[in-house]
């Protein structure tokens, strides 16, 4: 299977709505650098169909999440215009597959940001403001059950984003320390601090640019870039309803339907 093959395979999920096996069952040797030449030609798809890149996302970028998705690194994705989601818009999960919604906090670029050795610091000095996010996943693959080269080449299980709360000057932020409290129907998920995002949530956003360089990429000014789950992901069906609290940036929240 090629490129535009397995590119293919993903964006007919998409367009039916309807799991598959993962990649990898007819391709053990699938390797990360390929996976995300696939993850290219699907992303290349949705901008043919004149949806264009408006964020970047990161994944696995917290313990809690890499032990449930089984996998040991981060990862990135891209997401698109027809993905952004309204405050107070819902969602509509029969346009997915299987959602699953997770806390975030979100950078809004003011600069570009590109090179080897992009650092923690240069995110902040390039950071407009940050904000509290929801991030919808929704894999491809039964089951969310993948290795990392699936779910690279699967754009990150892309599916929807919201962004929200209140948009905040980073400078004087602790980022790190930040508490975030998640809840589903109004029952505490999870707790969790910004340090849960590869230490430190500009950190894991650094490490994107510098693999976005790597790969003949820049993240652009105006671009959101999420910067990792701070928790575990949980399903999202009809009449569901999560929200994101960060200490300092507000609230998020976002009902199912």
């Amino acid at each position: 299977m090629d490129v535009d093959a397995a590119a293919d395979r993903l964006w007919d999920a998409i367009g039916r709505r309807e799991a598959i096996p993962p990649l990898t069952a007819d391709l053990p040797e699938l390797t990360v650098d390929a996976a995300y030449a696939i993850q290219d030609a699907v992303v290349a798809r949705y901008e043919a169909a004149g949806d264009p890149v408006t964020a970047l996302k990161l994944g696995l970028t917290s313990r809690a999440k890499q032990l449930q998705m089984h996998v040991t690194e981060p990862l990135y994705g891209w997401l698109t215009a027809s993905m952004a989601l309204d405050v107070g818009e819902t969602l509509a999960t029969d346009t997915l597959i299987q959602p699953r919604a997770e806390p975030e906090i979100a950078f809004l670029l003011g600069r570009d940001l590109a090179g080897p050795a992009v650092t923690a610091a240069d995110v902040l000095a390039s950071t407009a403001a940050v904000a509290p996010a929801i991030d919808v996943l929704d894999s491809r693959f039964t089951g969310y059950r993948f290795t990392l080269p699936d779910v690279a080449a699967d754009n990150s299980s892309a599916g929807r984003y919201l962004v929200g709360g209140t948009l905040t000057d980073p400078a004087g932020l602790d980022l790190r320390t930040l508490g975030c409290v998640f809840r589903r129907n109004g029952e505490l998920v999870a707790t969790a601090a910004g340090a849960a995002s590869l230490d430190h949530p500009a950190a894991a956003a650094a490490w994107a640019a510098r693999k976005v360089s790597a790969r003949g990429g820049t993240l652009r000014a105006g671009m959101w870039v999420l910067s990792g789950a701070l928790t575990a992901a949980v399903p999202m069906g009809p009449g569901d309803h999560v929200t994101v609290e960060i200490d300092r940036l507000g609230t998020v929240g976002l009902r199912a339907t």
